[in-house]
């Protein structure tokens, strides 16, 4: 039996249905992550598994208990904000251990609870401390530990790192991982940052205008996507489109032709059951990662735009006839002067093709 489990559920404002019907399972211990742009009804989701949104349709269950008509404080979940929401009079302890008291547990145990987690979370030092002393970090370390005192059976973060700053958020990726591995207990963690869902997830689920687009590893999301949104959406630099459209079909591979392809074709092995006919307009999809500047077999002809040196590797732009920016993730610092032919070959054979009027992989 799964251990949360959704069972089309719906989410209606009005006449405005923004939740259409969502179904998922989860198990003990997993880590899941809602992902998606603004608005895809992510946060309301997770708001519905809280009990702080009305479900219009559909179930909640939580260890095998239907909990839709349950109160928040029922359901035995904590839930993290995207905001620390700490009480700035109070010291850390007294933050941590509020909903201890309000719940009249005895002063010896909230103190052996409040001691676990500050332990956990390495604030021990700072329990003394008011909110107005403490780091943006620290400040979520302690609204992280105000629900960890209190022993839930499920883990819920909304968004909690976005209000950091960029060293910090890659910080406290590696601590709520740590926080994972250590409880096992089920977490459910909504994020508009793919970098984060993919760093921190058993499970991706994907979503779009109130509706799962694909559900899976981060390696299966990246590597085998459903549809050319989940193909942009997961992966940093995101992947590249060229509209084309099939030259030829054969056995084993199918031509499709554009200007920027090298002699204007390129050639994708062709999968048994793959039925399309010359004509046909795809959209075909290439990793940054998987290009290769030079090489001895090109398959595009690009002209250089403009280069980022990162360090380790550059991120080069670079422009086609009849197509969108193409962007290369080059190894090293190669110098590439504006307006210079740039080859670029396939550093694996990874190349992705959707139907261009559905979206959906062939």
């Amino acid at each position: 039996m799964s251990f949360l489990k959704l069972d089309n559920v719906v989410k209606r404002f009005g006449s405005l249905t923004v939740v259409h019907g969502v179904s998922l399972e989860a198990e003990n211990g997993e880590f899941v992550v809602f992902v998606g742009p603004s608005g895809c009804g992510k946060s309301t989701l997770l708001r519905m598994i809280a009990g702080l949104e009305e479900i219009s349709a559909g179930d909640v269950s939580i260890d095998g208990r239907i909990v839709t008509g349950l109160a928040p404080a029922d359901r035995e979940v904590s839930m993290v904000f995207q905001s620390y929401a700490l009480y700035p009079h109070m010291t850390v302890f007294d933050n941590i251990a509020f909903g201890l008291k309000m719940a009249k547990m005895p002063a010896d145990k909230i103190k052996a609870r409040v001691d676990e987690a500050a332990s956990i979370l390495q604030i021990g030092p700072l329990l003394s401390r008011k909110p107005r002393q403490l780091s943006g970090g620290q400040r979520q370390r302690v609204a992280i530990g105000r629900a960890i005192v209190r022993h839930p059976k499920l883990f819920l973060f909304d968004e909690p790192l976005s209000n950091l700053d960029a060293e910090l958020r890659s910080q406290m990726r590696v601590e709520i991982a740590k926080l994972h591995r250590e409880l096992g207990v089920a977490m459910v963690y909504v994020t508009h940052d793919q970098v984060e869902a993919m760093t921190l997830a058993d499970r991706i689920v994907v979503l779009r205008a109130g509706q799962i687009e694909q559900v899976g590893s981060p390696s299966e999301l990246y590597d085998r996507p459903a549809n050319r949104f989940v193909a942009g959406f997961i992966g940093s630099p995101k992947m590249n489109f060229i509209e084309a459209k099939v030259a030829a079909v054969s056995d084993h591979a199918i031509s499709v032709s554009h200007p920027a392809f090298a002699g204007g074709t390129l050639i994708i092995g062709r999968a048994p059951k793959c039925a399309l006919a010359a004509g046909t307009p795809v959209t075909v999809g290439l990793r940054p990662d998987n290009l290769v500047i030079g090489g001895p077999n090109p398959i595009l002809n690009l002209t250089a735009d403009f280069s980022e040196n990162l360090g380790g590797h550059t991120q080069v732009y670079a422009t086609a006839p009849d197509a969108p920016q193409i962007t290369i993730l080059a190894q090293g610092r190669p110098s590439i002067g504006r307006g210079a032919a740039l080859p670029v070959g396939l550093a694996s054979g990874q190349i992705y093709l959707f139907d261009a009027a559905s979206g959906i992989a062939i």
